[in-house]
């Protein structure tokens, strides 16, 4: 399942083998609901991946990350990057804004201190077919949208319709497994599945936003369409004003009908919450050090490293934050799309991968503060090491004349320099390969047998991405290879994203500790040939999709390692992308108004359980939230902005998924 960072979008994922555990009273029978077993069905109240949920044995009042007895009140301001023209984030137009999930609910919400498990938001309880044929979900009777009209089973099954129909067609793949949506009383509905072997389904259901029928069905509401009109909600806060392209501002609903409820106990604690949107970083980073805004996750190495050297932090107003996170580490890189002919050899890609000297660049931009990327799965003890063995060669033995044959008999590698800038050795290598997939080098060009030369675009939608294409290009040239860089606007590169209308683009994917059916929209060969899907590559490839089946289809920790493990080391050798950097710490220069409690949540920070302390004193909050000594030095940060960047731009995936998703 998805991400999405205050601020910033990023990507990861759900799944697993769903077990449900039980919370403290929860054990009611379901009467008459065999869901297509003869077996009794339990409605509980906690659905947990392995094991027991933290919060599911004994009642809780709120989770341990936060403070219960944290003040309401005040506002927080916050920048984004580039524009915006909708404020529905559910179809494949325009561009959404930030902030939106907001005033969204879902069925269900995940805590954040612990793997993966779920917890009562507008379902306060669920009902899992023993042998995962359907899950039936009973809604809050107090669970009203923010005209007071009631949620109703009705009203989850119009979302399900409304969304699978005319939503993005991220939807239809995500849910492709449910067969039926059935309304079985005012606040009972069922979704019956298609099969059984989807383990991790109950858990995508689960995070299911709930949209009003009665809103949605008026003539004047098209949802199908990118708008500015302001929705309607059910969640912790509402649009208070919008100011098209530039602004928006959220007011947290004081009668909000959850805010009692264990999951929201100290959390969505400010009373306003805005966004001033900023076409250029410097200015927006300016804008910060002046007092405009509350807080930003710095993604620029070179800033965190030099940019901070001000009166404000001198003095306490400004406080810069280095929080670690747990989560797996994004994946990102120069992605290839292999709907163009000519990047169809993997030999080419594989060549053009030794064009990127990591090295330098993290010596001479980065202050030496990344981590190398050598796996779709980096930092999530599922990474692809050594040669495949085990029960990992059972699932890739049955597919080795599809594999290369090294796969089987070496581990994976990136090319590695000595940091100087001299990469003849890797040129020379480089050039082997091309000349072994039919390219020569004449007159300094390197062209086909055809005698056309070897030219390639990089789409980009941000000026600030170019300074590692540049020296890209410089090394390209040297093999002959013509990069063309090209940065369009932002509504041209979101559309050319969309129709796959790229030669290679920067791309970025987020995973969770637990990866599963969104794989398939990553890399499954019918996400090829869906626009606007996230297979930004092009990837049709059966070995590939198998793979995903064996992630989809894992029923313990055990299986899902292993399948992902295949899976990843099946993406390596593809080379479908040149792997990038990642750093598992989020950096925050906050103002010291914001005061964070003192147990951070582990698998992502989360600033809306935060809040506004009326009488800063700096030196009291400075100490922790500029973190402990074992974290790096100011200058050691990762510059996810390539990820991020690349994936606010493409403005491809629901919003509300990934905010409700690793926010919690």
């Amino acid at each position: 399942m998805m991400v999405m960072n205050s601020g910033y979008l990023t990507l990861a994922a759900l799944t697993l083998g769903v077990t449900l555990s039980y919370s403290s009273g929860s054990s009611a029978t379901a009467s008459g609901n065999t869901t297509g077993s003869e077996h009794e069905v339990i409605a509980k109240t906690s659905l947990v991946l392995h094991g027991e949920a933290k919060y599911g044995s004994k009642p809780f009042t709120h989770f341990d990350y936060v403070n219960p007895e944290a003040p309401k009140g005040g506002s927080i301001r916050m920048a984004a990057s580039g524009t915006f023209d909708s404020l529905n984030p559910y179809t494949n137009k325009g561009t959404p804004v930030s902030g939106i999930a907001l005033i969204y609910d879902t069925l269900m919400t995940q805590s954040r201190d612990e793997p993966f498990s779920l917890y009562p938001l507008i379902a306060e309880s669920a009902e899992k077919a023993p042998d995962n044929s359907s899950i039936t979900f009973n809604l809050n009777p107090d669970a009203r949208f923010h005209d007071g009209q009631p949620i109703t089973a009705d009203d989850v099954k119009y979302t399900f319709e409304l969304l699978t129909r005319q939503g993005h067609p991220f939807y239809r793949s995500y849910y492709s497994d449910v067969d039926t949506v059935t309304v079985l009383a005012d606040r009972r509905v069922k979704f019956t599945f298609k099969h059984s072997n989807n383990p991790e389904l109950p858990f995508i259901l689960s995070e299911l936003p709930v949209l009003p029928k009665h809103h949605w069905e008026l003539d004047e509401n098209d949802f199908s369409s990118a708008s500015l009109q302001i929705p309607l909600g059910s969640g912790p806060y509402q649009v208070k004003s919008v100011d098209g392209g530039r602004s928006i501002a959220y007011q947290r609903v004081k009668d909000y009908w959850a805010k009692d409820l264990p999951v929201n106990r100290g959390r969505y604690n400010f009373d306003e919450v805005s966004y001033d949107y900023y076409r250029d970083e410097h200015v927006a980073l300016q804008a910060l050090k002046a007092g405009e805004y509350d807080l930003r996750y710095e993604n620029i190495a070179k800033n965190w490293a030099t940019a901070y050297d001000v009166p404000p932090v001198h003095n306490g107003e400004l406080i810069l934050a280095t929080i670690p996170t747990r989560n797996p580490a994004p994946i990102q890189g120069f992605a290839f799309n292999l709907r163009r002919d000519f990047l169809q050899d993997p030999l080419v890609r594989k060549a053009m991968g030794y064009a990127m000297d990591f090295q330098w660049l993290n010596r001479n931009l980065f202050h030496d503060s990344y981590i190398r990327s050598t796996s779709y799965f980096g930092n999530s003890g599922m990474e692809a090491t050594g040669i495949p063995e085990g029960d990992e060669l059972k699932l890739l033995e049955p597919w080795r004349k599809q594999l290369p044959a090294e796969l089987f008999s070496k581990p994976y590698s990136v090319p590695v320099t000595n940091g100087s800038g001299n990469i003849r050795p890797q040129l020379k290598k480089a050039l082997r390969l091309l000349k072994k997939a039919g390219w020569t080098l004449e007159n300094n060009k390197l062209v086909n047998n055809n005698g056309q030369p070897l030219e390639i675009e990089l789409l980009l939608g941000q000026p600030s991405l170019e300074r590692v294409a540049l020296p890209f290009k410089k090394n390209l040239e040297q093999m002959g290879i013509e990069l063309k860089i090209r940065t369009v606007d932002i509504s041209q590169y979101i559309n050319r994203i969309r129709d796959f209308d790229y030669d290679m683009i920067v791309a970025g994917y987020g995973q969770s500790a637990s990866p599963g059916n969104e794989q398939t929209g990553f890399w499954g060969s019918k996400a090829a040939d869906t626009k606007g899907s996230r297979n930004y590559m092009g990837i049709k490839d059966p070995v590939v999709d198998a793979m995903i089946d064996h992630v989809i289809d894992a029923t313990s920790r055990e299986e899902l390692t292993t399948a992902v493990k295949a899976l990843d080391r099946v993406l390596l050798w593809g080379e479908y992308l040149i792997p990038q950097w990642y750093y598992p710490y989020d950096r925050i220069a906050h103002s010291s108004r914001l005061i964070r409690p003192e147990s951070e949540p582990l698998y992502s920070t989360n600033i809306y359980t935060w809040w506004i302390d009326s009488q800063p004193d700096a030196t009291t909050h400075s100490s922790r939230n500029n973190g402990d000594a074992s974290e790096p030095s100011g200058n050691a940060e990762s510059d996810r902005s390539w990820l991020y960047s690349a994936l606010i731009l493409l403005g491809l995936i629901p919003v509300w998924i990934y905010r409700r998703r690793k926010n919690r």
